[in-house]
């Protein structure tokens, strides 16, 4: 019960509320905007992206507000060029302090995500929020900035726009960003700093949303990692403080196509409104100007008390504490004679081989789920739809071992087996304190195993709801780990489950000593670790609830007058499979020229294709000149057919200045370039791409430009078949695209 309550209390139940008052946050009526913006897939260059953006620069005038809109070009750091379109309003305060910017982004995902939760339902969230706070009528002490970011799927352009090039992004001294990265689940707090968030998280607790979900343990790994939302421009470019809301559970669907309406979790979206009203009404009159801190706080979620915080300062003296008891507690059992040195040793035993099980079984649980079902490794994210069933099988299958290792030590004094836990824990603790600060919360649930140790040297049949209530900690704080690992970052994460069971069962470890019958209830485990693995087999084939991923793209390589199929796909379906023959022919890289994609994905497959009257984009050398010791180049490509995107690379040849429609590439971006990549231009309304280049006048400089046009599927030189409604364009890929191939050579 307390492992269900863990999850339940996450996040609000959904009920109709289209009638709730004006004041209210409704999630009906941002469930309309939703509707109405994840009607068609709207990336930058698509044609229902100006739909979306008119239709909420339409809500945002029923509100009675002024729009407004900023557009230009921008790059970033990852040199994506893409012409961004913002939208903004601004609701003037009664002060003259930091302005507050709420905030999401309006376009979705290339090429076929609907983007109902990516993000539309941030959009949404933003767009209710906003209007229930106008019909409360009060006149707030800060300006509140309404910014609905475009083009953050590229590589954050509009949010790089916003803070460099807008007058009011000066202004800002705190922003609140809604997203997501799924279609369901709480929705977790993150925080953007470039200091500590003691402040931060002072005025969030002040703020005292209703289902906070949050911990420093995310937030450390998040800091150490290279992050990529719109507030990390804010943070980096503008030492701008920020809380990111973002909901990450149903990640399968996620920039797909199933990323539609029905499939958004409408409590995931009660919850980032639960999020946004109490913080807008808090930030809206608070002081921005002093949020900045160099002081960090440890915090966690837990049902009843919701956020706990306390500061850094404490991590040491929680541990030494800790440390002190421990030891305190083996001389007292040893003086009491109910302690023995062979005892102790004996119970590390099942410890630790229930650790190593569990853990390598978990681990190498992918690759061998990839190898029996080959399918599964076209779902590029790692998490199956029937993920979940997984986390269950797997977390059956430790609690099964965990049993049947310690009924194999039952002879063995309880007392003594609580010793191994508590050396292993507080090593845990140790190395957390000193490497990973936001995690040292786990010390609070040792003092709960520490306290049951206690009560086992001085009673022989203690009080069985004691025990349950000193594991009661541990249970509330790692049971929602043991699903958010491998929910955000794969079944590749697998073993952090396991372990994070194994090391749970260990804190329960007084209560569970306690249990009779431990065999019985190993058998039970793995009984269920049977079932669930059925279940999660007869689920495991792919439906038209649960498609296939797949890829199809048309490459003409111009030089070689050659045309080829091509795919990403590591197991075909029919649909692409007539394409390739009978005999698959596995890509020769140095065959056949290609742009890699994300998650490292490259072709797999190709076979000849017929060659297509198609239009070649011009491409115009515009200046070619010696200065000094460098050549510059400017060379013009405009498109002759209607197209979304074009990628340029270059051989090693060291480009020492770039422009790319009057944008400079920054000297980090080229001294860091990968796989030869230069700069790829999403493109609007069918411009073209002008670049400008620096480099050494005797090098040899190679530009390939690669040309692509997401209509495969509808051009009318092709008769691709629509795909079966059990498969789905495979995300993070060149997809359903026409492609062609120029090489130029300077030498």
């Amino acid at each position: 019960m307390a492992t269900y309550a863990s999850f339940k209390v996450l996040m609000p139940d959904y009920r109709a509320d289209l009638e709730s008052a004006k004041t209210d946050f409704s999630v009906d009526r941002a469930l309309e905007h939703v509707k109405n913006m994840s009607q068609e897939p709207h990336a930058v260059g698509f044609k229902a992206h100006a739909t979306v953006r008119q239709y909420i620069l339409a809500e945002l005038k029923k509100m009675g507000l002024e729009t407004f809109t900023q557009e230009g070009y921008t790059a970033g750091d990852w040199g994506n060029l893409s012409k961004a379109i913002n939208i903004l309003a601004r609701i003037k305060g009664s002060g003259n302090g930091k302005a507050l910017v709420v905030m999401s982004h309006y376009d979705s995902s290339p090429h076929s995500s609907l983007g109902a939760s990516d993000a539309a339902s941030g959009v949404a969230t933003v767009l209710e929020g906003i209007r229930a706070f106008l019909e409360s009528g009060k006149t707030q002490k800060n300006d509140v900035i309404i910014l609905l970011t475009d083009a953050e799927e590229l590589g954050l352009n509009g949010a790089d726009l916003f803070v460099n090039q807008h007058s009011w992004a000066k202004d800002v001294g705190l922003a609140l960003n809604f997203e997501a990265r799924g279609s369901g689940g709480p929705s977790y707090m993150l925080i953007e700093t470039n200091r500590g968030n003691g402040t931060m998280i002072a005025e969030f607790t002040k703020a005292n949303p209703r289902y906070p979900v949050a911990n420093s343990l995310a937030y450390s790994i998040y800091k150490m990692l290279p992050n990529d939302t719109d507030l990390t421009v804010f943070r980096e470019d503008g030492d701008i403080e920020g809380f990111n809301f973002a909901f990450i559970d149903d990640h399968y669907d996620y920039h797909t196509a199933l990323d539609n309406y029905s499939r958004l979790d409408r409590e995931s979206l009660a919850h980032q409104g639960s999020y946004l009203m109490p913080l807008l009404t808090h930030f809206a009159d608070a002081d921005l100007t002093h949020l900045k801190s160099l002081d960090d706080f440890v915090y966690f979620n837990v049902p009843v008390f919701g956020l706990v915080t306390y500061p850094f300062e404490w991590i040491w003296p929680m541990w030494g504490l800790a440390v002190v008891l421990f030891l305190v507690l083996l001389a007292y059992g040893f003086k009491k004679g109910v302690l023995d040195l062979k005892s102790v040793f004996i119970g590390f035993v099942p410890l630790i081989s229930t650790l190593a099980i569990n853990g390598l079984v978990a681990h190498f649980s992918w690759p061998a789920l990839k190898w029996w079902y080959p399918g599964f490794k076209d779902i590029l994210h790692g998490f199956t739809y029937n993920g979940h069933t997984y986390i269950y099988t797997f977390v059956f299958l430790s609690l099964g071992i965990c049993f049947l290792a310690y009924y194999q030590v039952r002879k063995i004094d309880k007392a003594n087996l609580l010793v191994a836990p508590a050396v292993i824990w507080l090593v845990i603790c140790f190395l957390a304190s000193t490497y990973l600060k936001g995690a040292s919360f786990f010390i609070l649930p040792v003092f709960g195993l520490l306290a049951g140790l206690l009560v086992h040297i001085n009673q022989k049949k203690p009080n069985a709801f004691l025990l349950v209530f000193l594991a009661l900690p541990a249970v509330c704080i790692f049971a929602p780990f043991v699903k958010m690992f491998p929910v955000g970052l794969g079944l590749k994460m697998m073993a952090a489950s396991t372990l994070f069971v194994t090391l749970a069962f260990a804190l329960a470890l007084p209560f569970f000593v306690e249990l009779k019958n431990k065999w019985r209830f190993g058998l039970l485990f793995l009984l269920l670790f049977a079932a669930f693995s059925i279940a999660a087999h007869i689920n495991s084939d792919f439906t038209e609830e649960s498609p296939k991923p797949s890829s199809l793209l048309y490459v003409y390589d111009i030089d070689a007058e050659s045309a080829n199929w091509a795919t990403y796909d590591k197991q075909l379906i029919d649909w692409n499979a007539q394409f390739f023959g009978d005999r698959l022919q596995e890509v020769d890289k140095s065959q056949i020229k290609t742009i890699a994609s994300k998650y490292g994905s490259s072709f797999t497959y190709t076979s000849e294709a017929p060659a297509k009257a198609l239009k070649y984009p011009e491409i115009d050398v515009v200046i070619d000149t010696l200065i000094g010791a460098d050549r510059h180049l400017e060379i013009c490509v405009a498109p002759q057919r209607p197209v979304n995107r074009l990628d340029v690379f270059t051989n090693d040849t060291p480009i020492s200045a770039a422009t790319v429609n009057q944008i400079p590439l920054s000297e980090h971006y080229l001294n860091n370039r990968r796989n030869g990549k230069l700069v790829t231009h999403f493109i609007s309304n069918n411009d073209y791409t002008e670049l400008a280049l620096i480099y050494p006048k005797d090098a040899i400089l190679e530009l390939v430009f690669y040309e692509s046009s997401n209509d495969l599927l509808n051009h009318p030189q092709f008769s691709v078949p629509d795909r079966p409604d059990t498969s789905i364009p495979m995300p993070f890929v060149l997809n359903d695209a026409i492609m062609t191939i120029k090489t130029l050579r300077f030498e």
